[in-house]
């Protein structure tokens, strides 16, 4: 009897191994005490090496283990995006009360594990590196929801975060299945080939409730419309550092699956489905849109705004061609570029005051902290889509890939739902740049917040927790947490980078062109 050993793809498989390695590497820290305290240094060097080795396999264009991975350009794209996305995570978590009370060693652990489950999800060509790569990415982030204990906010959201999310994934699984059994296949390649040969399956009710119980497992996921109740709620409580992450790296590795499986495993079903996807984005960028305007918590906000930008990436794949797919991965690129810029100032206002979540305590920073308050509006303006930011490229491409394709009324509603956004993006840039009422400062200059600063916000401190009510009740304030570099440095670059790409677009064009030129051979 012989034994032939699959031939392994080292190169290939080294994005995953770096990160394997690295995971491991940060759950060993926590046995030891004096490599524990490096836990970020260890957790950015994996990253590093991980972004490197996804650098070194740019052109790649090749199956990995036995067909159930592939790596691309797709592949390499989105994961970089995430990988930023984790590093930028790590930098806003030190000193944060959730990183100190889980563990440091604990909370990268978790964050790392999370990535590499996105790692795997944007590889996956098969169901069950897809299922896999998905709990992988999902279950590390239940916990770090809820790893600022003495909150009673972030333990919530991590229940409920849990709860939607198994609900999400148990939907999606029985999709899965229905589909496996009207193709016969796992494979991506291969369902599609099953449904074409597959007599009368192209239009048979069993094929098309699992296809749509998958999109409402991914719906889930990604936070579209009217499956999003989950995320106000979990963005408001989750640790803002793990709110960052959630936002964007989530956002990039569950639409690089869904690229993957409607437009190669579902391609030949796309008469049937992409009218289904338009009415989820339409239905997603009112909701989002409307949604937010009544908020007053400021990352309460964003989970709205991040329900209407996933209808508008979600259009994209609506298309089914190179040009939605390249406009996708142009925005998603941007998309990471604005949140973190967004969600840097709000941890460092985090750390300053306890305050700092509500949209009313940003009043007067353009004049006390214009370093603070230049990230923030630029941020916003660039979520809403104003010129001369990567948000208004970003929506231009949308609407040209929709219109090109005929689906006018999509491109409609995007510009409708942009109108709407104006709303409440610019109402937090007029609190920043707003002058207070003379002698009424919302924080004062050091950022410890004070009775009198609270009553100018108009917010009662007599009804907030002590760990909240004060800078001085809470061990964890850092009044010149503005001046950290760790903290400052991704806010001004992700501000840089989304005012660059607006005004040079060439590049980041060039970058989401290559994850389209992966699909060329199944999409036009």
């Amino acid at each position: 009897m012989s034994f032939d050993a699959p031939t392994m793809d080292y190169a290939g498989l080294s994005p995953i191994i770096a990160l394997t390695t690295g995971l491991v590497v940060l759950v060993l820290a926590a046995v030891f005490d004096r490599i524990k305290r490096f836990g970020p240094a260890l957790a950015l060097l994996a990253y590093a090496v991980t972004a490197g080795c996804l650098i070194w396999q740019w052109d790649a264009d090749v199956d990995l283990v036995s067909g159930a991975l592939r790596l691309d350009g797709l592949a390499v794209v989105l994961s970089l995006l995430a990988v930023v996305s984790a590093a930028v995570a790590v930098l806003l978590a030190i000193g944060d009360p959730s990183e100190t009370q889980a563990g440091r060693s604990d909370w990268l652990a978790l964050l790392t594990g999370s990535l590499l489950g996105m790692v795997i999800l944007t590889q996956a060509t098969s169901m069950l590196t897809f299922f896999v790569g998905l709990e992988l990415l999902s279950i590390p982030l239940y916990a770090l929801c809820g790893t600022n204990l003495r909150r009673r906010e972030s333990l919530e959201s991590g229940l409920k975060y849990l709860i939607v999310g198994s609900v999400g994934s148990a939907t999606l699984l029985y999709g899965l299945a229905m589909i496996y059994g009207a193709s016969g296949a796992t494979g991506f390649q291969e369902i599609a080939d099953g449904l074409q040969a597959g007599d009368g399956m192209l239009t048979d009710s069993l094929t098309l409730v699992g296809v749509g119980m998958v999109a409402v497992g991914l719906a889930f996921k990604i936070s579209i419309a009217p499956f999003h109740q989950w995320t106000p709620d979990v963005y408001q409580g989750a640790p803002t550092p793990v709110t960052a992450f959630m936002a964007v790296a989530t956002k990039a590795a569950g639409f690089a699956i869904f690229i993957r499986f409607f437009l190669v495993a579902l391609g030949p079903l796309v008469d049937q489905w992409d009218v289904m996807l338009a009415a989820l984005a339409a239905l997603s960028i009112v909701v989002g849109n409307v949604g937010a305007l009544a908020q007053t918590s400021l990352k309460r906000m964003l989970g709205y705004s991040g329900v209407a930008q996933a209808g508008y990436m979600l259009a994209g794949i609506v298309t089914a061609t190179q040009a939605g797919v390249d406009a996708l991965v142009f925005y998603l690129a941007a998309y990471v570029a604005m949140n973190v810029a967004a969600f840097a100032v709000v941890v460092i206002r985090e750390r300053q005051s306890g305050f700092s979540d509500d949209i009313s305590t940003l009043r007067g920073l353009g004049r006390e902290k214009p370093l603070l308050a230049w990230p923030l509006t630029i941020a916003m303006l660039a979520l809403a889509g104003l010129p001369p930011t990567a948000g208004f490229i970003g929506k231009l491409y949308l609407i040209q890939a929709l219109v090109d394709d005929d689906w006018t009324w999509l491109a409609v509603m995007i510009a409708i739902g942009t109108m709407i956004s104006l709303g409440y993006y610019l109402r937090v840039v007029a609190a920043l740049w707003m002058s207070p009422a003379e002698g009424d400062e919302a924080v004062p200059a050091d950022g410890t917040p004070s009775d009198a600063a609270a009553a100018a916000a108009g917010i009662d401190t007599a009804s907030l927790p002590p760990q909240i009510a004060g800078a001085q009740a809470d061990p964890f304030a850092d009044p010149q947490a503005d001046r950290r570099w760790y903290l400052l440095a991704p806010a001004i670059i992700a501000m840089a980078a989304a005012l660059f790409f607006g005004i040079i677009p060439q590049p980041l064009v060039d970058f989401a062109q290559h994850a389209g030129d992966a699909l060329s051979v199944w999409i036009s």
